[in-house]
């Protein structure tokens, strides 16, 4: 923080000019225009956000004590400090890559930041954890425990497998995002809300009509334009979302993102092999957001490109029609 020290002056008649407003800050605290992005996404009833800054000495972050549960935030680079000040004492941290910080917004936060910073930050809610803490044991998670500048590697590459929807978030699907935040909050809740490891989570799949039920609302939402939640679909299987995911993944062996996008995968197959429809159409018929979707997720998901794909099946089928053809019986 920087004070500034006004020497005294001679009093003068003229009219003093109006102060500056001071600058904008976000719901962090930090100052907008020292900000070099800043980027938002919600998953499910998490709220997430992407902070970079190029500063060498950024200023002074300070919140006042709110009822917003906890902040979480990963360093997805090292080179970042901060003096933290806390109840009269300060505290010095350093943060290398995947170094993370848990906050209580119970408390009264102030801290000076130096050197540049690239954060992911996670805000959850005291309820969310609850649930989560329930859903995995019987144990009741209230809080996580205040850490600072512990490095956590398994939060840090959670954390960078969504920065490509921070940059395109029309581009991934819902259900991918909510299932890497419940994901992101069922390690924070193991590693920080004090459940032991002794708590195994319990064994969880779905009932016949609640697999069918899922399946059907994934394949609808499978389609153009069509979009669903893990939340939606736990809602009408009577579940919460945490619990959904394990029991779908304990019924079908995929979690519900995995399995829609096979199915998506499957009908473009269809599609390429059986259509002489662009790769475009095919894109926007199987519910990619594009072409370039299509082909990233595609080549992933099979091993080669779409169209690649499509001129192999067809020397493939074309070879085997000649052979048969020329097959006396």
């Amino acid at each position: 923080m920087t004070t500034e020290t006004h020497s005294p002056r001679a009093h003068s008649t003229h009219a003093t000019p109006a102060q500056a407003a001071p600058p904008a800050r976000d719901g962090f605290g930090c100052s907008l225009e020292r900000l070099a992005l800043s980027q938002q996404l919600d998953a499910g009833e998490l709220s997430l956000h992407h902070k970079h800054a190029r500063e060498r000495i950024f200023g002074q972050v300070e919140t006042p004590a709110e009822d917003r549960g906890f902040l979480v935030g990963v360093s997805l680079q090292g080179g970042h400090r901060r003096r933290i000040m806390r109840n009269g004492a300060a505290s010095s941290h350093d943060f290398g890559e995947h170094a993370l910080y848990v906050r209580d917004f119970d408390d009264n936060y102030r801290a000076d930041l130096s050197g540049s910073f690239d954060f992911v930050l996670v805000e959850v809610s005291r309820a969310w954890l609850e649930r989560l803490g329930a859903d995995a044991s019987r144990h009741r998670v209230t809080g996580l425990s205040r850490v600072t500048g512990q490095r956590d590697d398994v939060f840090g590459h959670l954390a960078r497998a969504l920065l490509p929807a921070f940059d395109q978030p029309e581009a991934h699907s819902p259900l991918f995002l909510e299932q890497i935040g419940l994901t992101m909050g069922q390690h924070l809740v193991a590693r920080y809300g004090g459940v032991s490891a002794g708590a195994t989570q319990r064994r969880a799949t779905l009932s016949r009509w609640q697999e069918t039920r899922a399946k059907e609302l994934l394949l609808d939402g499978a389609g153009a334009h069509a979009s669903i939640s893990v939340e939606a679909i736990a809602a009408e299987c009577r579940l919460s979302a945490s619990y959904f995911i394990r029991a779908f993944r304990g019924s079908t062996g995929y979690t519900p993102y995995q399995w829609q996008l096979a199915q998506r995968i499957a009908q473009a197959q269809g599609m390429l092999a059986h259509s002489t429809l662009t790769l475009v159409e095919i894109a926007n018929a199987c519910g990619f957001s594009d072409q370039t979707h299509f082909t990233r997720m595609f080549s992933k998901a099979v091993g080669t490109a779409p169209g690649a794909w499509r001129r192999q099946n067809a020397t493939m089928n074309a070879t085997i029609n000649a052979t048969t053809s020329g097959t006396a019986f």
